[in-house]
């Protein structure tokens, strides 16, 4: 049976799962978990990726990540495929580092963020890297003693987090540690490793009653939430592969897309190359970006040239071009959905 595409969305929150291949470790000393560190950080700037939580085990590793404008397949390639000719160059070794594919799973934010977190940097206590809380917060290879202010990682982001406990850091913190520490109990939690029907409607007994009671319920392997959320996710995901579909039938380029927004706007194409920051040119280049991101999977570097920008630019435009309203009507005049 031929493996489904991966569903991503600019803004969606990931759980990322990495394993070595047949269970070898992918970290064998202190020097492989910093090479995987800087490498991560520096991408996660060059992306415009937020990472929430993270957990290097010898074997496998953990990431919570809010995907940037670009596709996040393109993020982890780099990420993973750098990292492994590194290690093999340092370990003197040829072949596979990792396990098949990474493994990603597009989450439901309000449900499964904080719990994911908590999940996450529990790791080690599960594995028995560590013994308990104060063992955790020195542990280096994971994002809970940032949190907690032991360690300092400058590319995670700890504000967010902290800031759905308290406004003040120090109650927020203890607040943190103490949610952390209570899901001790609750042990490996299946139920958030993956997607699927029996972990968004929340295990077994839960599946057994939706059946009883006929209640139909959407669920996808891929992502992990609500129904409704599973059906507006893949309704968005079906929207945007007929769009790509057309743009490649129909010769739909960065082009075309200029055109139609200059003409909608009412806007002098040539004004985009200019150095002009005026807001109705800004604007144009605001949904330009966001429509040849999202739907061509143009890189950013490639929509930077042509409207003569730099990639943090394009990567901060194409994020305000997707709140705007005009960018959806416009999209969709282009690609006839």
């Amino acid at each position: 049976m031929p493996r489904k595409n991966r569903i991503d969305a600019p803004g969606a929150i990931h759980h990322v799962i990495i394993r070595g291949i047949e269970r070898s470790p992918i970290f064998r000393d202190s020097q492989d978990y910093e090479n995987f560190i800087s490498r991560l950080s520096r991408l996660l700037g060059d992306a415009s990726i937020s990472c929430y939580a993270w957990a290097l085990m010898k074997n496998h590793a953990h990431l919570l990540l809010r995907s940037g404008p670009s596709p996040l397949t393109s993020f982890m390639r780099r990420l993973l495929t750098g990292y492994a000719q590194q290690f093999n160059r340092r370990h003197n070794r040829s072949g596979h580092l990792f396990q098949n594919r990474y493994k990603s799973f597009l989450c439901e934010e309000d449900p499964y963020l904080l719990e994911l977190v908590r999940y996450i940097h529990l790791n080690p206590i599960r594995a028995g890297a560590v013994k308990d809380m104060s063992a955790l917060e020195r542990f280096r290879w994971c994002g809970h003693g940032v949190l907690m202010g032991k360690i300092e990682r400058e590319w995670q982001d700890s504000p967010s987090i902290l800031s759905l406990f308290h406004e003040k850091q120090s109650i927020a913190k203890r607040s943190y540690c103490s949610f952390v520490e209570t899901g001790i109990a609750l042990g490996k939690r299946p139920d958030l490793v993956g997607g699927g029907l029996i972990r968004s409607a929340g295990g077994w007994v839960a599946v057994q009653s939706l059946r009883k009671s006929k209640e139909r319920f959407a669920n996808d392997e891929r992502i992990l939430g609500s129904s409704d959320f599973v059906t507006s996710v893949l309704k968005k995901a079906n929207e945007d592969y007929e769009k790509k579909l057309r743009a490649g039938t129909q010769h739909i380029d960065i082009e075309k897309i200029i055109d139609v927004v200059c003409e909608h706007l009412g806007l002098n194409p040539a004004l985009l190359n200019s150095p002009s920051k005026q807001i109705h040119i800004t604007r144009a280049r605001a949904i330009i970006s966001s429509i040849a991101f999202d739907t061509l999977r143009l890189k950013g570097i490639d929509i930077a040239q042509r409207l003569n920008l730099t990639p943090t630019a394009i990567s901060k435009l194409s994020a305000k071009g997707r709140t705007d309203r005009s960018a959806i009507e416009i999209s969709r005049s282009i690609f006839k959905i």
